[in-house]
This record gives structure tokens, sequence and C-alpha cells, in this order.
């Protein structure tokens, strides 16, 4: 069974979608996207240890408060951690603009290979896949993305994903001047 974007219907007569975005039908949707991913994660980065460190610190003055037996949420601070940035992830990119917060900022958009806007659990599935491949494969995740004409990484590929440029899919109009 196939998506088709006509009536936006299922069919089952075994066709498969094309790929919603052709990199040399319309290269500026891929124009910049690799460094702007970039400047994307580092900003997520951020949004994601922001709270994560207030956590850390309110649990350190919790155990001074408490004589050490505070101490003992350490422990709760690492699941925590990996839960929040997963439900981060999920959220931003199961929301109306299929972006993280960095992602609005750098104006990326990321869709599925056939157009769709991204959902909760692929946003989840998305970031656990990125740092489980990270984890293993670190320079051949980015070196995918040097090779391609959609600037997809590895996981971007066996998820079936595309991180676009948001401003030259759907331009918003200019107010007239007044003056």
């Amino acid at each position: 069974m196939s998506y088709s974007d006509s009536g936006n219907a299922w069919r089952n007569d075994g066709a498969m979608q094309p790929h919603a975005f052709d990199p040399y039908l319309h290269p500026e949707l891929f124009r910049g996207v690799a460094t702007r991913r970039a400047f994307a994660f580092l900003i997520d980065m951020v949004v994601i240890s922001v709270p994560v460190i207030l956590g850390y610190i309110f649990i350190a003055l919790f155990g001074i408060v408490t004589l050490g037996i505070g101490w003992a949420l350490f422990w709760l601070a690492w699941p925590a951690s990996v839960v929040w940035a997963i439900v981060y992830y999920g959220a931003c990119i199961g929301g109306p603009s299929s972006a993280t917060i960095g992602m609005r900022l750098m104006d990326l958009e990321l869709r599925t290979w056939y157009g769709a806007p991204g959902y909760f659990v692929l946003g989840a599935t998305h970031a656990v896949l990125f740092w489980v491949t990270v984890s293993f494969l670190t320079p051949f995740v980015v070196l995918v993305g040097l090779f391609n004409g959609r600037r997809r990484l590895l996981h971007d590929v066996v998820l079936g994903t595309v991180v676009i440029n948001n401003s030259v899919r759907a331009p918003v109009p200019q107010a007239a001047r007044t003056y």
C-alpha cells in the first residue's frame, strides 16, 4: 500500500510513491541544510541541557538541605535526562511545525520522504536512532549527508525522513508597508 497525494487516499495497486522532494527539481529546498542543521543541533543541545543542569543543581541543593538524603535522587537524573530528550524531540517533531526549537530557529523542517509532516513516534525514534548511530558510526553518519542530494544523514535514510528549508517550501507573504 502506498500513500497517494491525489485525494489523500491510500491505494493498493502496488505502486511506489515517488520522493516528494527532488533535489534536482527544487535545489533551493536543500541549499545550506547541512550547515544549518549542525547549528540547529547545537541550539537543541542547549535547550535540552538547561533543564537537566537545573535538575542536577536542585538535587544537589536538596541533598544539602536534607543532610545528604536528597542526593539519593541523583540515580534518577540520568534516566530522567534521557526521557526528557526523547519527549522533547518527539513533541517538537510531532508538533505543527515538524521541527525542534533549533530547527525552527534555523528555518528547517523534518518531513517523511513522501512529504507528510512528522509525528511523535517518528521524532522520538529519530532522536534515539541518531544517538545510537553516532555512538557506533560517528564519521559515517555525517559523511552520508555529504554524498547525497537531499543531504540526508544515516538515520534519515533508515527512517525515510528528509530535512528541508521551511522558508522556501512555504513562503510567508509580507504585509504591505504603510509609510
